[in-house]
């Protein structure tokens, strides 16, 4: 029911030894060597775990040939984390940051290991929970995103110094439209009239606040005791201040109800299916009654988080068509594409 690390990958490697001296120079305490695994989640960044005599911890690093720092800015991350944990306590407890590359190569950070149950596609098989408790569970969660977006960000400079000023609806707009034109395929849409739509129809921002640009299911620590309760958030690495109706819409990108196609629901990798759940609707409804902000604008952020997902997805297709990854479960991508792309446009004709 715990999510567990496992055997560590081959080629992944960690050296412990070298972690461990750096730590005790760095003035923490520790008793012994570590057992290391690695946790098998996540398709970005490595995450080990540390578990010494008398401390539990967390290790994540770049993976190995990163050239661009800014996606797997380990220091940066930490930082965000260690600034928010005074006023969002919901986030990690950090132990160190690294930006000596003769320890491991690379940066990296360590933290605090928060034992609970992340609730990937589906639930672990020994957690039932029946409609009313999923529901508390869904509402649990988006009580917790709304609490990072209501955070007094303000008090702290590492956080106030992530805000690049207004106009970030368009900067994501322009941003995801180069990327996605780099990875376009022969077999994948163009997304033309999905990428003119946005540009057309780009509000000014709602308003500026700390948000986790990656919020899902599978980023949040459940209670063992008490799986309904969320008692960790993670994976603070495209965290900034900015739009929080961009936040919103991009979680919802990844939001898969009952009544969806059949490709859409093959895309599931949280348990919005369940019983109980919120469609994504009512997510809206109860989102924006709780915030106060203003739904007036709300198809521009759905297409947005959606035409985002498409290009997250095109990105890692990209690398398999051209070969440079053989993982099989990469193949199917361009399918994803067509549905989504789908989906944009049936949400652009909603909004006429």
């Amino acid at each position: 029911m715990i999510d567990q690390a496992t055997n560590v990958r081959p080629g992944e490697q960690l050296d412990g030894q070298a972690v461990s001296d750096w730590l005790r120079t760095n003035g923490v305490e520790l008793v012994g060597e570590p057992e290391i695994t690695q946790f098998s989640g996540g398709a970005s960044n490595w995450t080990y775990r540390l578990k010494y005599a008398y401390r539990d911890l967390i290790l994540r690093r770049p993976p190995n040939g990163t050239k661009a720092k800014s996606a797997h800015d380990m220091v940066r991350e930490y930082r965000i984390q260690h600034a928010l944990k005074s006023v969002y306590p919901t986030v990690p407890t950090m132990v160190a940051a690294c930006k000596d590359h003769a320890v491991l190569g690379c940066d990296f950070y360590v933290m605090e290991r928060l034992e609970g149950i992340i609730p990937r596609a589906n639930l672990p098989r020994d957690v039932k929970l029946d409609a009313t408790q999923v529901r508390k569970l869904c509402t649990n969660v988006l009580d917790e995103l709304i609490a990072l977006h209501k955070a007094d960000y303000q008090s702290k400079p590492d956080l106030v110094a992530l805000y690049k000023g207004p106009g970030f609806c368009q900067r994501q707009v322009e941003g995801w439209d180069q990327r996605y034109e780099k990875v376009i395929t022969w077999n994948v849409p163009s997304f033309r009239k999905v990428r003119r739509w946005l540009k057309a129809n780009c509000p000014a921002d709602s308003t500026a606040c700390l948000i986790h640009n990656d919020w899902r299911f599978d980023n949040v620590v459940l209670d063992p005791h008490d799986p309904t309760k969320v008692i960790g958030v993670l994976d603070w690495e495209l965290s900034t201040v900015d739009d929080p109706l961009i936040d919103l819409g991009s979680m919802l990108a990844y939001w898969i109800q009952p009544d969806d196609n059949f490709v859409m629901r093959s895309m599931r990798r949280q348990p919005t299916h369940l019983p109980g759940m919120m469609t994504r609707e009512e997510v809206v409804h109860y989102y924006l009654d709780k915030t106060g902000l203003s739904g007036a604008h709300w198809t521009f952020y759905e297409v947005f988080g959606v035409f985002r997902l498409a290009g997250i997805a095109q990105q890692i297709y990209y690398r398999y068509h051209h070969g440079q990854t053989d993982n099989s479960a990469f193949k199917n991508f361009w399918i994803v594409a067509h549905a989504l792309h789908r989906r944009c446009l049936q949400l652009m004709r909603k909004a006429r």
